[in-house]
């Protein structure tokens, strides 16, 4: 069990604001993805490679996102 470090904030408000950073982005990512398959239809006309291409890198984002904000509670955390 680890004691309270001075200036911490209370668990509940970094719980409260986890859930929702956490809600916005699959909110935001849940809008990107239903409008993905539009985008990329009309991307791969100009050409497959860079349909593909925005594809990957819209979901390498999304997990991108969830992992960098993991190492920066994990760092705040001091763990």
């Amino acid at each position: 069990m680890s004691a309270k470090q001075p200036g911490a904030p209370a668990p509940e408000r970094t719980e409260r604001s986890s859930l929702i950073a956490a809600g916005l982005i699959l909110l935001i990512a849940g809008l990107g993805f239903a409008f993905l398959p539009r985008l990329m239809l009309a991307l791969g006309t100009i050409s497959p490679f860079l349909a593909a291409a925005v594809g990957t890198l819209f979901v390498a984002a999304f997990f991108l996102v969830f992992w960098l904000r993991a190492r920066v509670q994990r760092r705040r955390d001091g763990g």
